[in-house]
């Protein structure tokens, strides 16, 4: 066990929250991070113990074209201002881990700028992918290289070179001696280089105990970058497409379907998360407001480590544009939210969140046992030691009753309601109300000291289009796997009548991760409550669309020769192998256009 493995984080990007220039004109200094200061006893009072914040490094605009790694990006300060604020988290008892962005460089970095004015004669021309004299780009070089995303901004460097490796290594090694980090968040970790990796690992065990290797993948079987030779954990962008969709479509069986795949891969204490800067605001893709409560309760008791993206403790808005990450990494002033906890109902769950989960050892290290699955209704166990914890959600507008199956005590109390529950015959009977969550921990082993969110939001009803699907008979149909007497064909047919469940997480593209988006725009508006008028269901006429002009994939051609149409349509062609295929997954198979990213999503079946 590691600190890691029972972490809550909180995940800041600091050239956003700070409000610094989209462009840095590598000028004076300017001391922005030491206004994050405050922040500090924020996250702690969230019950977070540790930190994700980047990218900090000198860089051209948002901070993933790096030009100095060992030195703080202008716009925010100088590298005695980063030492301070670790040494400042670490006191408080966070952990701090940096966003490494080892795939690529930007065109300011000292290697590249020496292979512009040497050209074949440089040292570093081999430091990059297939620079080749012969070529141009819109930069006129007169040369060209492989990038990244089909950005030439952003240089591809070549993971292979050992001198390459060796610098970057050398890199983490500053940082740990330089600022005393806790570990790093390998950017476009789905992309680098194995050996590469394993080599970065070899250097993550040298430098310092328990030192954490967290890379971002989107999709793929997260055991091949997971495991003793390589990364710690990845980004869980599977459950974070599930928990958003399963509660905008009324479908617990997508969350429980994600969690079952997910373990099948492995004990792999994955990053659990519900938004990012890279992805809209969980407030903004929620069609009812109110079931942030639930989407939350699962984030901080599903198997995994989770992670709160800063504001959206608030209830922030963020909608991602076209062109700009900006309304997803604003500007905020902490004044504004200063009696937050006390007073936004969405702060206040998150901080009982963190607290419950800090004093409850099963939500980190227990076992997953499934006890109740309905469309809108979902319970499940953590055990660990003989000691049974308890979690109940509920999407729909109305109380739920539930029957679940208890462990060895005689009385549990909701960590959240503060609602006591008798155990009579080795059961509890509990109703959650609607579009909330709780947490039933054993009387004897409840953390009195753990604060009790003892008046959960209420909401009003919300008016919800409901699709044909949802009022199929699984919704009404309670499906128990703990002790309970059903047969495997019977939970198959209950399965069946649900929707169709996706097991491929949402798809991000280059353009979505790395687009230039540092404007200076602020939300400001905490959520008063989980309520929303008028909610509106997304439209799948898109996907039918252009499902209906789907190609036929050719067999015979291997992935790298394939059209992005025949692509998508190899990959739907996997996914309809293992189950029905609905609207929304052909959605999010149509809405990735990038080559590089669908060859690698078709590899990625097994």
């Amino acid at each position: 066990m590691s600190w890691y493995n029972e972490a809550v984080f909180y995940h800041i990007y600091p050239l956003g929250l700070t409000g610094a220039p989209a462009q840095n004109d590598y000028g004076t200094p300017v001391h922005r991070l030491n206004t994050l200061l405050p922040w500090i006893d924020h996250i702690q009072k969230l019950g977070c113990t540790a930190l994700y914040i980047g990218p900090l490094f000198e860089s051209v605009g948002h901070g993933y074209e790096t030009t100095d790694y060992k030195k703080l990006d202008s716009r925010l300060g100088t590298n005695e201002d980063l030492t301070a604020f670790v040494a400042a988290c670490h006191e408080k008892g966070i952990r701090v881990i940096f966003d490494g962005v080892f795939n690529h460089t930007g065109r300011d970095f000292f290697a590249f700028k020496d292979i512009q004015a040497n050209r074949e004669h440089s040292r570093y021309v081999n430091w990059y992918c297939n620079v080749n004299f012969g070529g141009n780009t819109e930069y006129n070089d007169g040369f060209s290289y492989e990038n990244w995303g089909g950005y030439n901004l952003l240089v591809k460097l070549n993971q292979r070179n050992p001198e390459v490796q060796n610098y970057i290594c050398d890199v983490i090694r500053f940082w740990v001696s330089e600022f005393d980090i806790d570990g790093i968040r390998l950017d476009a970790a789905d992309v680098l280089d194995f050996d590469f990796m394993h080599a970065l690992r070899c250097t993550a065990d040298e430098v310092k105990k328990d030192f954490w290797l967290m890379g971002e993948v989107i999709h793929g079987d997260y055991s091949r970058w997971v495991n003793g030779g390589t990364l710690h954990s990845v980004t869980n962008y599977a459950l974070h497409k599930a928990l958003y969709s399963g509660h905008n479509d009324h479908n617990y069986f997508e969350i429980a379907h994600t969690v079952k795949y997910l373990q099948n891969m492995g004990d792999l204490d994955l990053y659990n998360f519900v938004d990012n800067h890279d992805v809209e605001r969980i407030y903004t893709k929620l069609s009812n407001k109110a079931h942030f409560a639930p989407v939350h309760v699962l984030l901080y008791t599903l198997p995994g480590i989770p992670s709160i993206y800063y504001g959206s403790e608030f209830g922030i808005e963020g909608k991602k544009e076209k062109f700009s990450d900006a309304s997803l990494r604003p500007a905020l002033q902490l004044a504004d939210y200063q009696d937050a906890i006390e007073k936004n109902p969405c702060t206040a769950l998150i901080a009982a969140l963190g607290k419950v989960r800090q004093a409850t050892p099963a939500l980190s290290y227990g076992s997953y046992n499934e006890l109740l699955l309905t469309n809108r209704q979902y319970a499940f166990a953590r055990d660990l030691d003989g000691v049974r914890v308890i979690v109940t959600v509920n999407n729909d507008d109305n109380p739920s009753g539930m029957n679940l199956a208890a462990g060895n005590t005689g009385v549990y109390i909701g960590a959240l309601s503060g609602n006591r529950a008798e155990v009579q015959g080795g059961r509890i009977n509990v109703t959650i109300p609607g579009n909330s969550g709780d947490i039933w921990i054993p009387e004897e082993h409840y953390n009195e000291k753990a604060p009790v969110l003892t008046a959960i939001p209420k909401t009003t009803k919300v008016e919800e289009t409901r699709k044909p699907a949802e009022t199929t008979k699984s919704e009404k149909t309670t499906i128990e796997t703990d002790n309970a007497d059903v047969s495997k064909t019977e939970q198959v047919e209950n399965l069946a009548g649900g929707k169709a469940i996706s097991m491929d997480s949402e798809k991000v593209s280059a353009e979505e991760r790395n687009n230039h988006s540092s404007e200076n725009e602020t939300e400001n508006s905490p959520a008063a409550d989980f309520t929303v008028n008028e909610p509106t269901s997304p439209s799948d006429e898109a996907a039918k669309s252009e499902s209906s002009t789907c190609v036929a994939p050719d067999p015979n051609k291997a992935p790298e020769e394939m059209t992005v149409e025949e692509l998508q349509a190899a990959i739907l062609a996997k996914m309809a192998a293992n189950g029905p295929v609905d609207d929304q997954m052909r959605k999010t198979v149509y809405d990735n256009i990038w080559h590089d990213s669908l060859v690698s999503w078709v590899k990625s079946f097994r």
